[in-house]
């Protein structure tokens, strides 16, 4: 017993001194996260999404967003940079390989498909497979982590740095460093010109337009909200706050144009992940430990509906995590949504009328 106290407090020992004397990754702040709401009436949890269908199982690694042509054909972006297509007989193939992490996804009027790639920038590819670099950078600051997109009926391109400072494998250094590096942007293929529409924003993720385009939303992830940028209107060129204290943190938005919007949340509020958002120390030494030591989430399936009054109008779960887990994605496409994952190894395709 002696030698194993021994050898426990050399290791205690040893660790103490790793931690002091190597440098954090981060700088982090203290966030004191509101008390999360409760899962309980239209937060109730509920079985929906282990009726999805699921595609591509076991073929696929992290198709974190998608998209759906005319004939039916989704697609995905994954981990290894490609970008695949399942036709509606399951077959899969590659459109593109772009080098780099393809994320969120949608198809311009013309049939090509517009990608905010984590590492590239935002991208247009062809229906040939193509790949054209429309922007890399915005106001002379690089793009770190291209996000999101959505498109307006104008052909601009309303898209999501979600850091400045982070690339892609680190955005839980982001979420623990707890400083706004995130922006919401604007292309405009006309000209070719590039704007920053919000800057500041903690990790600026999921991107939707409103039914009438009056409003463009953008999720703020570690801060478990969405921010309203105001695009026509008396209100034009200002935000506010569309939603706060979600239940769980955003990840994609989608808008159906008719009036709701799905939010993706991978994991649901942790009390032990809020606590911590509140202790700059405990965060800077956490980030100097390697991953397979830190917290895990949850395996669990999440995403809600809101209204374009910003209220929690249905939401959608696998609380086991066995059928859809980690869902960054929920795509409203005519009588379906499809679900993806950052990590999983399927998209899930649900009828919700």
């Amino acid at each position: 017993m002696k030698k194993l106290l021994g050898l426990l407090a050399i290791v205690i020992a040893g660790a103490a001194g790793f931690l002091a004397l190597t440098p954090s990754p981060i700088d982090p702040l203290a966030w004191q996260a509101p008390p999360a709401p409760l899962l309980t009436g239209v937060l109730e949890p509920n079985d929906t999404l282990m009726k999805a269908e699921l595609l591509g199982q076991g073929q696929i690694h992290g198709p974190e967003d998608s998209a759906v042509d005319a004939q039916g054909n989704v697609y995905a972006g994954l981990h290894d940079g490609r970008i695949v297509r399942i036709g509606v007989d399951g077959k899969i193939d590659t459109l593109a390989a772009t080098g780099g992490r393809p994320l969120g996804m949608d198809f311009d009027a013309q049939g090509n498909l517009i990608v905010a790639d984590a590492y590239k920038g935002l991208l247009r590819i062809n229906p040939q497979g193509q790949i054209e670099v429309l922007a890399t950078e915005a106001d002379g600051v690089p793009f770190a982590f291209t996000d999101d997109v959505d498109i307006a009926s104008d052909g601009r391109i309303y898209f999501s740095d979600a850091s400045s400072k982070f690339n892609q494998p680190d955005y839980l250094l982001d979420l623990l460093e707890g400083r706004p590096y995130g922006r919401l942007l604007r292309y405009d293929p006309a000209t070719g010109k590039t704007e920053t529409l919000l800057k500041d924003l903690y990790f600026a993720n999921g991107v939707a337009l409103s039914q009438h385009e009056d409003f463009v939303l953008v999720n703020e992830t570690y801060r478990y909200r969405i921010t309203r940028y105001w695009l026509k209107g008396d209100k034009a060129g200002s935000h506010d706050i569309f939603i706060d204290n979600l239940p769980g943190m955003p990840d994609n938005i989608q808008g159906d144009r008719a009036g709701t919007f799905w939010v993706a949340l991978p994991t649901p509020r942790k009390a032990d992940a809020d606590f911590l958002q509140n202790q700059p120390w405990l965060k800077a030494q956490m980030a100097k430990l390697p991953r397979s030591m830190w917290p895990k989430p949850k395996d669990y399936g999440f995403a809600i509906a809101l209204n374009e009054q910003g209220q929690i109008v249905q939401s959608l779960h696998d609380a086991s995590g066995t059928h859809l887990r980690m869902v960054t994605s929920a795509k409203p496409v005519g009588d379906f949504l499809y679900f993806g994952s950052l990590d999983n190894d399927r998209i899930g395709k649900l009828k919700i009328r």
